[in-house]
This record gives C-alpha cells, sequence and structure tokens, in this order.
C-alpha cells in the first residue's frame, strides 16, 4: 500500500517541479498568461504531493482492513471488586498491561475509509487502535466512581484522524469515524478485539 502512494506521491512530486520549470521558463520569454497558468499548476501538483506525503506520515500505526482483522487479544483477570488486570497483546507482539476499574472492558478505536478512486494508489479501509478503560454496568457508578483510561495509540507526526476529522483530504476519503466495543470483566478470560468493515467486535478465545 505504502510503496504505491509513495511512487504516486513522487510522480506528483517531480510533475510539479517540471511544471513550475516550465513556467519559469514561460516568464523569461514574457509569455505571462503561459507563466502564471504554468505556475498555478505546478503549485497545485506540488500541494498534492504534500498531501500524499502527510497521509503516509499519518497511516503510520494505522493497520489496513480487510473483511475482518484482530486488532489485539485481551485476557482479563479480577484483582478486587470492580476492579480487573487488562493484558493487551497487539499483532506485534507488542504487550500492554493496564489496572482498570469498573466490570467491564471497553476499547475504541479510529477508522478510515477510503473512496475506491483512492483504492487504487493503495489506499484501503485503516483502523487504529485509540484507548481502554474500564466501564461502568450501573449509570450511578460511571456518573460517581473512578475511571481508568489509558491510550493505545502511538504518538505520530500527523494526526490523520484530526486532518480527516477537519475534512482537509478532499474527494479521497469516504467516511471516518469511531467504533468501540466493550465486554463483561467479572471473571477470567480472553477476547480477541477484531475490527470488521463495520467496527469493533470482540469474541471470547476457546
Amino acid at each position: 500500500m505504502t510503496l504505491r502512494l509513495a511512487f504516486a506521491g513522487l510522480c506528483l512530486l517531480v510533475a510539479g517541479f517540471l511544471v513550475l520549470r516550465a513556467g519559469y521558463r514561460a516568464a523569461g520569454d514574457r509569455r505571462w498568461t503561459g507563466s502564471a497558468l504554468r505556475s498555478l499548476l505546478g503549485l497545485l501538483l506540488l500541494t498534492l504531493a504534500a498531501l500524499v506525503g502527510a497521509i503516509i506520515i499519518g497511516l503510520r500505526g494505522y493497520q489496513a482492513l480487510t473483511l475482518e482483522e484482530v486488532a489485539a487479544t485481551v485476557t482479563t483477570q479480577p484483582v478486587a471488586p470492580q476492579r480487573f488486570r487488562a493484558t493487551i497483546v497487539f499483532p506485534d507482539r507488542r504487550l500492554a498491561m493496564y489496572e482498570l476499574a469498573g466490570d467491564a472492558f471497553y476499547v475504541d478505536a479510529h477508522i478510515l475509509k477510503w473512496h475506491p478512486l483512492a483504492n487504487l494508489v493503495g489506499l484501503h479501509t485503516a483502523f487504529e487502535l485509540d484507548r481502554v478503560a474500564g466501564r461502568y454496568n450501573d449509570v450511578l457508578d460511571e456518573r460517581h466512581k473512578p475511571h481508568t483510561t489509558y491510550e493505545l495509540a502511538r504518538p505520530n507526526f500527523v494526526d490523520l484522524f484530526f486532518v480527516a476529522r477537519r475534512r482537509l483530504l478532499g474527494p479521497l476519503l469516504d467516511a471516518e469515524y469511531g467504533s468501540a466495543a466493550f465486554v463483561a470483566a467479572g471473571g477470567p478470560a480472553t477476547y480477541e478485539v477484531r475490527v470488521s468493515t463495520t467496527g469493533l467486535l470482540m469474541r471470547p478465545v476457546r
């Protein structure tokens, strides 16, 4: 995916510089209209190349989504009333462990769905797990008892989900949304956190 996208960005970059160079030459020949048009086109191509570069950087941490993917495996272990430990193993073998307050294990994710045209250059639906938390069953508990929330997303130079929410990706993006799921943590259990084209879901590991 990234290779095709990088190639498209490189082509836009080279084309932009070539068109700008042609505009500079036209200005030297005093062809002002042609120079202005070429310069505008060159700047547009360079802007598109910069956008592609930002997307490539922003996609670091996101995983391509095809039908259904295992985003993480979670094992919960109660340690006290309404208190449990969650051990999370990611597909790259990265391990995280958190002590959470509540009756259920909660996780959410960012999901980016691209238009079919963007698929041609290698952009496909992508996801990134964002945070985990403890969730209380009772609304009163949710209002008054301690909350525990931890970030899962890795820091990135370009926050692509933030860019998408500002409508800065134009016609490339079909939809951007958040999805969440939770599962009871009252006893020892192991679950797979899965991401489908409709959002997050959890399945017990037997």
